[in-house]
């Protein structure tokens, strides 16, 4: 589906483009790029807050959508449904399910229905959107792109709700690539370090705990992320020092690397927080909707 260069085949043979998360961040990079790169392409994003009106030159469609919660992922879907089979949209179609959140603290801190929340946004959310949209990428053809972290390649404290998403997310994409191998689908896990968003304010610090130097930028990421899916790699783990991260840490035993990972995400814990919320306020939730997350956002990303 796609050729092996810069600019994947698949981007100008997809003529729907189904995001969530496109207000801000990695996912309106993503919208940004593609738009760049295929005028003609069409988009539907699913967040609480809107793009801005300027994003992609008229070509967005937005969707008031709350992914943390059943009726809200329903009814999101059905929209998506409607959208994709209606007049006028052709052609491949590319998902990528960018939106999610962390929070930092010892478990269940800093309320059970905040994890509850987290599991239901950043896994059920992309499994369900992905499965009632697969038989329409199968018999169209198309991309999967589902951003994790490199918070998925080792357990992490502090962040132990939002590693296990993560890790989740990537084991599914691979398994899910492998089965639609022979497919005219093509699944690619994306998996950011700290990344220049608004992940941190969401998982409650008042400032990100680690160096802009340290962080890449959404379109960084972006940029990474379709360099791998124009070469049909199931995974890219953006930047080189996450990679050589990601490569020391799978040569040393969990256990541990899981006290490695405490150590030295204990050293957060001394960074100014917000004070400790007991359920998600709807200024939070309109931050982290609009978000792509990952460890990138955790100790820094969406």
């Amino acid at each position: 589906m796609c050729a092996a260069q810069t600019r994947p085949e698949c981007l100008l043979a997809c003529g729907a483009v189904v995001i969530t998360g496109a207000s801000s961040g990695i996912g309106e990079a993503f919208v940004k790029v593609i738009t760049n790169l295929n005028p003609k392409a069409k988009f539907f994003n699913l967040s609480r807050t809107a793009p801005d009106d300027s994003l992609a030159a008229g070509q967005l469609e937005h969707c008031p959508a709350d992914l943390s919660s059943a009726r809200g992922q329903e009814a999101a879907i059905t929209a998506v449904e409607a959208w994709l089979d209606g007049a006028g949209q052709t052609g491949g179609i590319l998902l990528i399910n960018n939106s999610g959140f962390g929070s930092f603290g010892f478990f269940p801190e800093p309320s059970l229905e905040r994890s509850l929340q987290m599991i239901d946004l950043n896994i059920r959310a992309p499994v369900l959107l992905t499965s009632r949209l697969l038989s329409r990428l199968k018999e169209r053809g198309g991309a999967i792109i589902n951003i994790s972290s490199t918070a998925a390649f080792q357990p992490t404290p502090f962040f132990a709700i939002y590693g296990g998403t993560k890790a989740f997310i990537m084991n599914w994409s691979l398994g899910l690539w492998r089965e639609l191998r022979d497919t005219q689908v093509h699944v690619l896990c994306v998996c950011p370090g700290p990344t220049n968003t608004n992940f941190f304010c969401a998982a409650g610090f008042l400032k990100p705990p680690v160096s802009e130097k340290m962080c890449q930028t959404s379109l960084q990421v972006v940029q990474a992320s379709l360099r791998a899916l124009a070469t049909r790699k199931p995974l890219v783990v953006c930047g080189w020092s996450n990679k050589l991260a990601v490569m020391i840490s799978s040569r040393i035993p969990r256990v541990w690397v899981t006290r490695l990972t405490y150590m030295t995400l204990k050293k957060l814990s001394t960074g100014p927080k917000i004070e400790k919320i007991k359920a998600p306020s709807p200024a939070f939730n309109e931050s982290w909707q609009s978000m792509p997350v990952g460890k990138e956002n955790a100790v820094t990303r969406d």
